[in-house]
């Protein structure tokens, strides 16, 4: 059980999980019963919101066209500031990641070590997630990538798993990318100056669904995620000239 004195809410963002999402609310009201939970249902063509309502464990919120995941996290940052927040947590609702560890994406943000917490597959070498190797390769390049532009090596940057405080979510709830959301947000946030650590997790075989990240599809695919990546570091300096000065 997560010992918190925080109100922390999971965000699951979730577009035809009918075959994850049950199990999943249920091991988190399980073993993080304080936890609030919002699965923000991305017009689903299944039954994904109506289980996940059926449950109990969850505020829903379905959204009556197809966003994104961009979208659907987005709406997740609004609830978490409408509703005072002190943390936001990302979880994918594939089932991927292991709920017992959230509690260490949790721990450097309640201990004002970062401002965001992404967990990573491929931070610890030889331990880190086996996948194909085209998506490895893309994986690698973005590393690269987001070095260049923020002087930051981050290892995962499609990774579903991320928590936020207060002020990164309020940022990002008015401020997050649509079109390739989870590469994007990292150089967002690095050129914004927000604290970025990555912490080990483990991943696990998704049970069913479709990934929403189709690095496989190859170098077009990467292509545009590095132009977006590229584009967010502009965008990123108009927000700062915007900031009300002092």
């Amino acid at each position: 059980m997560l010992n918190t004195l925080s109100k922390i809410l999971v965000i699951i963002p979730v577009y035809n999980e009918s075959a994850n999402i049950v199990d999943l609310l249920e091991e988190i009201h399980q073993s993080n019963p304080k936890l609030d939970i919002l699965v923000v249902n991305d017009a689903s063509i299944d039954n994904s919101g109506q289980l996940a309502e059926a449950t109990g464990f969850a505020a829903v919120i379905n959204l009556p066209f197809n966003l994104g995941i961009g979208g659907s996290v987005q709406t997740g940052f609004k609830y978490a500031r409408a509703h005072h927040y002190e943390i936001a947590l990302q979880l994918d609702g594939d089932g991927q990641h292991k709920v017992s560890e959230i509690k260490k994406l949790i721990r450097p943000i309640r201990k004002q070590d970062a401002d965001v917490v992404i967990g990573s597959r491929f931070n610890r070498k030889g331990d880190g997630f086996k996948t194909n190797p085209m998506r490895r390769i893309g994986i690698k390049i973005f590393e690269w990538f987001s070095f260049l532009l923020i002087r930051q090596r981050i290892t995962d940057h499609t990774s579903g798993f991320r928590a936020f405080n207060r002020r990164a979510f309020e940022f990002l709830a008015d401020n997050y990318p649509t079109d390739f959301p989870e590469p994007e947000v990292v150089i967002l946030l690095g050129r914004n100056r927000f604290k970025i650590v990555e912490v080990f997790t483990q991943m696990m075989r998704r049970q069913g669904g479709v990934s929403s990240i189709p690095l496989a599809k190859g170098p077009y695919y990467m292509i545009k995620v590095m132009l977006s990546m590229f584009m967010a570091s502009i965008r990123s300096r108009t927000i700062e000239d915007e900031k009300p000065r002092s």
